[in-house]
């Protein structure tokens, strides 16, 4: 298979495992608008096969966005290029370089996963170790997901010490919202955590693993690469326009 197809099968999982509960359609782009912090849910993306060049819906987009009290933004995947010089001669800002990376779990083997414990839903203190108190929006989103979905809590001494949640879709796993907590990293913990969503993934049919990250964090680019995510598919960034005033 073509590297641009598992770009795009990539691209839809990830868009599929962290939804927005508001969406827009238009021509081609999908303007999601969940309210927030989370950029990839406050952003218009290009579809698989759609127009690259967005001038003709910046306009469109800006009034959303400002009914809304937001920033216009654009999210640019490298796979859908074209995008990149009309959004910047509008005045959009470049930001947020964000790396997707594909681990063949093929070549995955389980992990221990004492202390590990999977569910349906998240719990109100799986959901506040990502932002205390637990954030409605994001506890919102992941309500929104319907693929077959699992949380992951690692557990020592009754405490939630890491976690992170997992959704398969066309036999891919997405990996998200992998979080330690500070006084407990350095230790396991978030590999143990990710593993066993790894694990997990194989009983559903998936063969490969996938998830984006910031591409400037270390720590975690080290942590994915100890799990089997040594494959870049392809970056991409936001451009963002200040345009709630």
């Amino acid at each position: 298979m073509a590297t641009d197809d598992i770009a795009w099968r990539v691209e839809e999982a990830c868009q599929n495992a962290w939804p927005s509960p508001r969406q827009v359609l238009l021509g081609g782009w999908l303007l999601r608008a969940s309210g927030g912090a989370t950029r990839r849910t406050n952003s218009v993306n290009p579809l698989r096969g759609g127009p690259r060049d967005p001038s003709g819906i910046i306009a469109t987009a800006e009034g959303i966005y400002r009914g809304l009290g937001q920033p216009s933004r654009f999210r640019v995947p490298a796979i859908a290029t074209g995008m990149d010089r009309p959004l910047e001669r509008a005045g959009y800002a470049r930001e947020g370089e964000t790396t997707t990376l594909l681990a063949d779990l093929s070549d995955h083997r389980p992990r221990d996963c004492a202390w590990i414990e999977l569910s349906d839903r998240p719990d109100e203190e799986w959901l506040a170790l990502r932002s205390a108190p637990a954030d409605p929006i994001f506890g919102s989103m992941v309500d929104s997901i319907v693929l077959p979905k699992t949380f992951a809590a690692c557990r020592i001494d009754g405490q939630v010490v890491a976690k992170a949640y997992g959704v398969v879709h066309d036999r891919l796993l997405v990996l998200e919202s992998v979080v330690t907590h500070p006084d407990h990293r350095q230790r396991g913990y978030g590999a143990r955590t990710v593993g066993h969503l790894m694990d997990w993934a194989l009983t559903q049919g998936a063969g490969g693993a996938c998830l984006q990250v910031v591409a400037d964090n270390a720590p975690a680019l080290a942590l994915y690469a100890s799990l089997g995510f040594r494959t870049e598919l392809y970056r991409y960034h936001y451009r963002s326009k200040d345009t709630a005033g």
